[in-house]
């Protein structure tokens, strides 16, 4: 059992498509797992979703901006924290820009309800008992603290917290990363689109699975 997980596509069909030929020149998966946040901020919503939706044995839950585009919530900075600070009106408004000409986009091409149904969370049992929750920040959220270089063990421990889990699969932060905390071993699989310097390569996860072990 290959199951190829990606996350943060964030409407780069062009990384996308690239990360969809790497996965068929490694011979292909059996399932696609994806972590969220596929159309807001780039220049091809639509063709992700067009993409995402076609993929055979998909299995798709939302992230943050995804819950944006549909609620019309907007991430920071708030209009609060602009009048506190004028000098981030200029990313207030660039923020307000992008996520409403997105939302147009998926509107017109009819995706608003599709995202809408995506659920926050999902569970499943490898063949051989691993307990998985796929999830894009943590445990129960969409957005907040999550998985990345600077989070101290004890800020890991406590997202993971009675998450009744052995493994967890979360996004959200661009960072690819794998460590074991708290008993649970837990993977940020990068973003296939934004990810961070100096490693600017889209980047995304191969879980293989069967009786014996999951790797």
């Amino acid at each position: 059992m290959r199951i190829a997980i990606l996350s943060d596509i964030h409407g780069n069909s062009i990384a996308l498509d690239a990360v969809l030929e790497d996965i068929r020149a490694q011979g292909g998966v059996d399932a696609y797992w994806i972590l969220g946040d596929l159309a807001a901020i780039g220049c091809d919503p639509v063709g992700v979703l067009d993409r995402v939706a076609a993929l055979p044995a998909a299995h798709v839950i939302r992230g943050n901006t995804d819950r944006f585009l549909v609620t019309g919530e907007r991430p920071a900075p708030t209009p609060e924290q602009c009048q506190a600070n004028p000098e981030l009106w200029l990313a207030c408004l660039e923020v307000a820009n992008s996520f409403t000409w997105t939302q147009g986009m998926i509107t017109g091409a009819g995706w608003v309800d599709w995202l809408a149904g995506l659920p926050l969370e999902s569970r499943m049992a490898l063949p051989d008992g691993t307990r998985v929750l796929r999830v894009h920040a943590s445990p129960g959220h969409d957005d907040g603290p999550s998985v990345h270089p600077g989070v101290s063990q004890a800020a890991l421990s406590s997202l993971v917290a009675e998450c009744e889990a052995d493994l967890v699969l979360v996004g959200h932060t661009h960072w690819p990363m794998e460590l074991r905390v708290a008993g649970v071993h837990l993977v940020n699989v990068g973003s296939v689109s934004n990810p961070f310097p100096p490693d600017l390569r889209a980047s995304y996860m191969i879980l293989e699975a069967d009786e014996a072990a999951h790797r």
